[in-house]
């Protein structure tokens, strides 16, 4: 999509191609499940077709998208949760805020004020984020200390309040439990 012909010598129609790519990114649909439903309105693809596209065109599409994606609120909620990708299990930092539009997200192989402050940098620099006014996190750490990193440099404005309350945070852990945690803890 970055040249002027992005669809040149594709099988199907853009409008089909796109169809497909923006029904898998926006609902929980398997490519299996796309196949299905061309298939219902008489469109032969198969579903490695339909993951081809999305590689192809998902990152254009997420790149033309970002800058009128609509504002999001002054109040966060962060937290992480273990996920396995590629066979190995990561740290997922995820961040909503209080109307439940993403943020960011950031994968990490730890679960450290590094991580959280890494995390924190990504989410601030997006440029459909507005500035904190308070980031509500769970119990761990790393997060006060992050956030002291980052007020000590100024990046985080002194005036930003972290509140530690589990109950706070309800919003994202309701969408954790669609992800997978470690096994045995």
């Amino acid at each position: 999509m970055t040249e002027q012909t992005p669809f040149k010598w594709r099988h199907f129609q853009a409008e089909i191609i796109l169809l497909c790519v923006r029904w898998y990114l926006r609902y929980a649909l398997s490519y299996r499940d796309l196949e299905e439903m061309m298939l219902e309105r008489g469109l032969h693809v198969d579903h490695t077709t339909i993951y081809r596209w999305v590689q192809h065109y998902a990152p254009e599409l997420d790149r033309r998208c970002r800058p009128h994606l609509k504002p999001t609120t002054d109040s966060w909620r962060v937290d992480e949760t273990s996920i396995k990708v590629k066979k190995e299990w990561v740290y997922l930092y995820r961040a909503v805020d209080s109307q439940r539009n993403t943020l960011d997200f950031f994968f990490s192989p730890t679960r450290d004020a590094q991580a959280a402050k890494q995390f924190f940098l990504k989410t601030l620099a997006a440029s459909h984020t507005r500035e904190p006014r308070v980031i509500n996190v769970d119990k761990n750490a790393a997060h006060p200390k992050a956030m002291t990193d980052l007020k000590a440099t100024g990046i985080l404005p002194e005036k930003v309040e972290l509140r530690q309350v589990k109950y706070l945070n309800n919003l994202i852990e309701q969408d954790h439990r669609f992800i997978q945690p470690f096994p045995n803890g």
